[in-house]
């Protein structure tokens, strides 16, 4: 697992999203569909993103889009067809992002028409699969809340402190290594009782484990 500088909010302890920016083709009765897939965290990067495959692919034929952004309460979602009959493109697009349970992804899915008509329930088939296969190859992460700290300590702990932290599922961050040892560790908020009784037996100072923020941290399934 590792860490990325995502804000937590306090109602959402985990959610799944796509891992990297990615694309993919696929050809259909001879229209080409090119998936192109992004982790986002706020609705201004997923226009952004959608502007700029617009710009770069101004040939398609269509570019249809869907995407999910927010948590909770907070969640936005959008889809358009672009040109394509109602219902056949942005809903499915969309409809792929939801039924995979994905927070924080935008989906553009660029139609190069190949002279075949598909109909209205070979369209919806065509951009679903376009966008299933786009999201696979961005690969699937979960993200989970966590606090991050920062355990300040000598030397003699290094060894047994690191092993229990990867025993534990505690992910270890960046390592300094100075007069004193200085660790940043990140814990699920849900085990936070179990670092600290863990790090109580390891003699670990109290005064030197500082709270540092929440944030969400990503965990491959």
């Amino acid at each position: 697992m590792t860490h990325i500088g995502v804000p937590a909010l306090m109602s959402i302890n985990e959610f799944l999203t796509v891992e990297k920016e990615a694309e993919s083709v696929i050809i259909i009765k001879k229209s080409k569909f090119i998936a192109s897939v992004k982790p986002v965290s706020t609705v201004g990067e997923a226009e952004e993103f959608i502007n700029s495959v617009r710009k770069n692919r101004w040939d398609a034929t269509h570019n249809v889009y869907a995407y999910c952004v927010g948590l909770g309460n907070e969640e936005i979602q959008k889809s358009s067809d672009d040109g394509e009959p109602s219902g056949t493109a942005g809903r499915p697009t969309l409809e792929v992002i939801r039924s995979m349970g994905l927070k924080n992804v935008v989906v553009v899915v660029s139609r190069y028409f190949g002279g075949i008509l598909l109909g209205a329930g070979g369209l919806v088939r065509a951009y679903s699969k376009s966008a299933k296969v786009g999201i696979e190859k961005a690969g699937i992460i979960k993200m989970i809340k966590c606090n991050e700290y920062l355990l300040t300590f000598d030397y003699a702990l290094l060894g047994r402190l690191e092993t229990v932290m990867r025993n534990n599922n505690f992910l270890i961050g960046d390592v300094n290594y100075g007069e004193k040892v200085k660790m940043r560790v990140y814990v699920p908020v849900g085990e936070v009782g179990r670092f600290e009784n863990c790090v109580k037996e390891l003699g670990v100072n109290p005064a030197m484990i500082d709270h540092v923020k929440t944030c969400f941290v990503k965990f491959h399934p």
